[in-house]
């Protein structure tokens, strides 16, 4: 995907995901069932997984490579440090 259209794309992305959380927040207001809450969360967190995979995508892709200075085991560490803090 293109810069600006990766960019668009995450952009889109997290405004849904603010609209869910949004709606979460109605939800306990409204005193809704915790089964339809805690989907509602798991939604949410597989939303921002998908955001955060397509940034990774991204890092891998572009932003990865343009850190000509560094070694190539100073990248692999910079990656797998990054990859380490998105999965916690």
């Amino acid at each position: 995907m293109e810069k600006d259209k990766v960019k668009k794309d995450i952009q889109n992305r997290l405004k849904r995901i603010e609209g869910q959380v949004k709606g979460i927040e109605k939800m306990v207001d409204n005193d809704a069932q915790c089964k339809d809450i805690l989907i509602q969360i798991a939604a949410i967190r597989s939303a921002i997984n998908k955001v955060g995979t397509i940034i990774l995508e991204n890092y891998a892709k572009h932003c990865f490579l343009e850190t000509e200075s560094d070694s190539s085991l100073n990248k692999i560490d910079d990656l797998v440090n990054t990859l380490t803090m998105f999965i916690k």
